[in-house]
């Protein structure tokens, strides 16, 4: 077996600013070419995936501290994937390999309507299969942010060590952030999705969702109803909101590819807010937080591919202030 490339690791000194990302890595194969389907792309190009791990590089890139949690294939594409974190200074010790089940492959295509096509090869993949025993403890105790998705939420044993991964976060007082992240393919049925997500919903202390999300959620009510919203998806305990399409200033670009806008959107307002978790009850400093994070988001459109995509620092203040929404 080659040796496993990590970067980091749970007995080095706390940092205080560590966002932990739990969840998949995997493979996307992209369609060469834009405005077809699945079956009519004429070649893919294969570039590292995965919600999480997007967002754990995307805090790096931005000068944060991150580390990912997650298990990939003991395999070649899952070796490459430990070390594209290593490379972008992402903490990789939390990550495992597993010898039966391979790393998760998906195909995506942006059709001519704009709507991104996927096809999933989890038959099961590695991801699936991390174990409770697995988990690296000290890390996730380290953590100031615990982030996570839904997908890891979908199958055993996964969703038990995920469960188990939030419980050991919120016991050492870490932030709970949850980006929904919707994938109805992956799940058994609508009905099951709705209810998996949700399940976690009521521990959560930051949680971004998308218009189509909410929608999905409330069981077809209006997204841009704040009722709606208030009723059916706010929680005591839930100190921030962040509706995807939201309401405060954007940054136009002309975008090359959409995939990871969201990602860096997150790793944009986690990275800030590691930093500064007095946010929450300051309006003016939440908005910029949430100025940044978009111009992140939109930065990333204007190149192909996730991971590569995500921008410095540098780049986001410079295009904040050629576009005049820098802070004041």
């Amino acid at each position: 077996m080659a040796d496993t490339p990590t970067s980091g690791g749970s007995n080095d000194p706390p940092n205080k600013d560590l966002v932990v990302c739990f969840g998949e890595m995997l493979i996307d194969f992209v369609s060469s070419v834009t405005g077809v389907s699945l079956a009519e792309a004429p070649a893919f190009e294969k570039a590292p995936g995965g919600a999480p791990a997007n967002v754990s590089v995307g805090i790096s890139r931005l000068g944060g501290s991150s580390a990912f949690i997650g298990k990939v294939g003991d395999d070649p594409f899952g070796y490459m994937l430990a070390d594209i974190l290593k490379k972008y200074k992402v903490n990789n010790s939390g990550m495992r390999f597993d010898h039966k089940a391979r790393t998760a492959l998906a195909f995506v295509s942006l059709r001519s309507d704009g709507e991104r096509e996927f096809l999933f090869f989890r038959n099961p993949s590695a991801d699936m299969q991390l174990q409770e025993s697995e988990l690296d403890v000290n890390l996730i105790k380290q953590a100031k942010i615990f982030h996570f998705g839904s997908i890891s939420l979908i199958e055993e044993p996964c969703r038990s060590t995920h469960i188990a991964a939030m419980a050991i976060a919120k016991k050492s007082g870490s932030i709970l952030s949850y980006d929904v992240n919707l994938r109805l393919p992956l799940w058994p049925s609508p009905e099951v999705a709705r209810e998996g997500i949700m399940s976690v919903w009521d521990q959560a202390d930051v949680i971004k969702v998308s218009e189509e999300e909410i929608t999905f959620l409330t069981g077809g009510d209006d997204a841009y109803d704040d009722d709606v919203v208030l009723k059916k998806l706010f929680h005591p305990n839930l100190k921030l909101f962040l509706r995807f399409k939201g309401r405060v200033d954007g940054v136009k670009v002309k975008p090359v590819d959409t995939t990871g806008a969201g990602d860096a959107f997150v790793s944009g307002i986690l990275s800030v807010l590691a930093s500064d978790t007095s946010l929450f009850e300051d309006e003016k400093r939440l908005r910029e937080a949430l100025v940044f994070a978009n111009a992140c988001g939109a930065l990333v459109v204007t190149k192909k591919g996730a991971i590569p995509a995500m921008p410095t620092k540098e780049e986001v203040h410079q295009i904040l202030q050629h576009e005049g929404l820098g802070p004041s």
